[in-house]
């Protein structure tokens, strides 16, 4: 099958892969708890906010299904496709984003990745000095929890695409 668009040939798309595990039917209190988990973690926090760093933390992690998720979300709510998709170079395109945004960013980055064990001193102290302490404990939690997802999302291979805005969130 060839489609055309814009007076270009493309090939279609490359058959979809199968989930390896459908484990939100599997361990059902599991993922009711992270559902849960995940709408406390969001408690008092702008929800463009929360779908940047759901993003941002996807794209470190590499789990298309959030992606394919949050950025569906994160467009329904508002956002511009613009900042979704500078989010992957945030950092040479920092004009995009408000200092408060950065900071959550820069905080997301550090606790995803943990590369050097620790988030470091000078990453806490940005992020605190943009958020209330109630605040900075939610934003923490809502980091927490996406890698938590991404990390369920990546190791039973959930397959990206079927998601629509207003399905159950995560």
């Amino acid at each position: 099958m060839t489609t055309h668009t814009h007076d270009r040939t493309t090939s279609a798309y490359a058959p979809e892969h199968p989930a390896r595990l459908a484990w939100s039917r599997l361990a059902p209190d599991v993922y009711k708890a992270m559902v849960r988990l995940d709408a406390a973690s969001r408690k008092g926090l702008d929800p463009l906010l929360v779908e940047l760093v759901k993003v941002r933390a996807s794209q470190l992690n590499r789990c298309a299904f959030c992606l394919d998720m949050h950025s569906k979300d994160a467009l329904a709510a508002g956002e511009s496709v613009e900042r979704i998709v500078q989010l992957s170079a945030w950092d040479e395109s920092r004009h995009f984003y408000t200092e408060k945004e950065v900071a959550a960013i820069e905080l997301t980055e550090a606790i995803t990745v943990l590369t050097d064990g620790s988030v470091p001193d000078e990453v806490y102290a940005k992020a605190a000095e943009h958020f209330e302490e109630a605040e900075l404990a939610q934003l923490i939690s809502t980091i927490t929890v996406i890698n938590a997802w991404n990390r369920f999302g990546v190791s039973t291979r959930q397959v990206p695409g079927h998601y629509t805005p207003g399905d159950l969130k995560h």
